[in-house]
């Protein structure tokens, strides 16, 4: 009986230092701003930390006006304040008319 009391006791005691390192990794991870977005392990928030190296961030993505594709921000064409995914997308829609063209 005194023993598996014992295992129970360390069972409990094993996970109470598992959960504080968790949250100590955690904290630590939090403070230098290595943790990931969607909160992912700190195993690859350390990782970039000890590397030295910031976390990179997702491109923005921007929807094309004519088709509606989306497309990373640094590949898109803009015209007018209107957005493209390509140069053929953007003539297209220039040479369409609009307005009070379009009677």
């Amino acid at each position: 009986m005194r023993q598996i009391f014992l295992l129970i006791l360390l069972f409990i005691v094993g996970q109470w230092i598992v959960k504080a390192l968790r949250r100590h990794d955690a904290q630590s991870a939090q403070r230098t701003g290595a943790h990931g977005a969607n909160g992912a392990g700190a195993a690859q928030g350390g990782a970039r930390a000890s590397n030295g190296q910031a976390p990179q961030l997702a491109e923005p993505m921007i929807r094309c006006v004519e088709c509606g594709v989306h497309a990373p921000k640094s590949d898109s064409v803009s015209v007018a304040g209107q957005t493209f995914c390509c140069t053929a997308h953007a003539q297209r829609h220039g040479a369409r008319p609009s307005g009070r063209d379009a009677r």
